[in-house]
């Protein structure tokens, strides 16, 4: 095991060095979005959630990370997770994505090989996609998908989709083998600025097949609506 968390480490340093030099040619920008700072009112206790991302790099080469997790209002954190990616446009409006994720929570912890696509699909549906093998040899998949309706110039409707698959089981994260899990999100956010919206919305979590078993036999739900309210930005 130490010898592949050692493996991931040297990718994500390859993948720093490769991410640097191939961008000596470009004019680098920087860029952060929290696309998720929010509180959820939900059943079973509520949380904190963010889903933030950014990168530095220039038109076809950039250096990504991503975060995304969820802390119990008033507890711990459930889940947390990480991922330093080398990006590389291969279209005019997809890149191709490849690096390391770290999940220190929940536990045992994982860390993960990544290769992903992203960006805009026709009808301007934002999108990422990923496959993760984990350090364990477990290979796991996720897409999302949104998509932007603007009511006015300042007040926007976002649906958003997120789908989570695994190729089989592993206990000891409560995840069963097939499509595991989707949540289905809807958000209206005013921009008081561009770069500055609060929004109230819906969102819905619901585990599938043995995914969902494994969750009701540790006494947890298998579906989790919540009330959301929150604030995205950008710079």
């Amino acid at each position: 095991m130490n010898r592949r968390i050692g493996g991931l480490a040297l990718l994500f340093c390859l993948l720093t060095n490769i991410a640097f030099a191939m961008e000596r040619h470009e004019k680098n920008y920087f860029f952060f979005q929290a696309e998720q700072l929010e509180y959820r009112n939900q059943d079973g206790g509520d949380s904190l959630k963010w889903d933030a991302q950014g990168w530095y790099g220039g038109d076809y080469n950039k250096l990504w990370w991503k975060t995304e997790g969820e802390r119990r209002a008033g507890g711990g954190t459930e889940k947390a997770e990480v991922q330093v990616l080398l990006s590389h446009l291969v279209t005019d409006f997809f890149d191709v994505q490849a690096g390391i994720r770290y999940d220190p929570e929940p536990n045992p912890r994982r860390s993960y090989a990544v290769l992903g696509l992203q960006g805009l699909a026709p009808y301007y549906f934002e999108t990422d996609a990923a496959l993760f093998l984990s350090h364990k040899g477990d290979l796991s998949a996720r897409f999302i998908t949104g998509y932007e309706l603007l009511l006015t110039q300042r007040l926007i409707l976002q649906p958003a989709l997120e789908i989570n698959l695994a190729a089989q089981d592993v206990r000891a994260q409560g995840i069963g083998a097939g499509v595991t899990d989707i949540e289905l999100g809807l958000r209206l956010r005013y921009e008081i600025r561009r770069e500055f919206a609060p929004y109230v919305g819906v969102n819905w979590e619901r585990k599938l097949g043995e995914t969902a078993d494994l969750a009701r036999r540790e006494g947890q739900e298998a579906e989790i609506p919540a009330l959301v309210a929150g604030v995205r930005f950008w710079f």
